[in-house]
């Protein structure tokens, strides 16, 4: 009975060897694929082919991951400035018909049912262009700006101050940041 109980491998008097199946150990030493030699130096410690399989097929995939967030976000912005410079364009064209409605009820008319047809449409016109986001650039009595502002001329006057501007010829609009057409203006007391 002694006997019997000698050949098994757990035995009273014996306490079971911790063993590390095969397999465990493999995965363990893919987890660090660094060691240290005996004199402290990094070891490089090969990976098996699958393991460097699909390490390379998980960086193709990162790859292209950031290079379709890239592309969408490129494409998203590109959309946004495309629509605005379609908008812009617009807005350009319809100004001169802004131009034209402002000198014809600035001339006086003898049929009032007429100018006020001539208002309404023209407040119209103003409200369809507020709500694409067009706004009118302040010239007349402001400081002259080059970068919204085109001066056509200069003159000297003692009614105003240096660099202000005394005429406009043409008013400027902008479409949010981005300025669709410069006001012409005529600038006083040039510095």
């Amino acid at each position: 009975m002694t006997d019997a109980m000698s050949d098994t491998p757990y035995s009273k008097n014996t306490a079971p060897e911790e063993t590390v199946p095969e397999q465990e150990s493999d995965f363990l030493e893919e987890e660090a694929p660094f060691s240290e030699t005996d004199d402290g130096e990094p070891e490089i410690i090969e990976l098996p082919p699958e393991q460097k399989a699909l390490q390379e097929a998980n960086d193709k995939y990162m790859r292209l991951f950031a290079e379709f967030d890239n592309y969408r976000k490129r494409t998203a912005k590109e959309k946004t400035e495309s629509y605005q410079d379609a908008v812009a364009k617009t807005v350009l064209t319809l100004l001169p018909v802004v131009d034209n409605f402002e000198r014809a009820m600035a001339v006086s008319c003898a049929d009032a049912a007429f100018q006020s047809g001539m208002e309404k449409i023209y407040q119209q016109l103003c409200e369809a262009l507020a709500k694409l986001g067009v706004t009118e650039i302040p010239a007349l009595n402001e400081a002259f700006d080059p970068k919204v502002h085109n001066a056509i001329r200069q003159i000297e006057d003692e009614n105003f101050g240096e660099n202000i501007i005394c005429e406009v010829y043409q008013k400027g609009y902008r479409l949010g940041d981005r300025i669709v057409r410069h006001a012409m203006v005529s600038v006083a007391n040039c510095v």
